[in-house]
């Protein structure tokens, strides 16, 4: 299983902080790809290309490779004053 976390205004707007997927997916942008089927505002969350996205708590990019066991987090663009 991939452990997939959402923060901040995604974690509001999906009304969902985490949830588990099965670890058929071999990168971040096929996870991507998956959870978009879970309806419009996902697909425009995951899609956005601002979405920040880590796995196991390091930067990274849609072609990373993720695993089972992975954990894949996903945020908006932080901004700082």
């Amino acid at each position: 299983m991939i452990k997939v976390l959402f923060f901040a205004s995604y974690r509001d707007r999906l009304g969902c902080d985490q949830l588990e997927v099965d670890a058929g997916v071999a990168t971040v942008a096929a996870l991507k790809e998956e959870l978009a089927q879970r309806g419009e505002l996902w697909k425009t969350i995951l899609q956005d290309r601002k979405t920040l996205v880590a796995v196991n708590q390091v930067m990274t990019k849609d072609s990373a490779s993720i695993s089972d066991g992975d954990e894949v987090a996903f945020f908006p663009p932080v901004t700082g004053g």
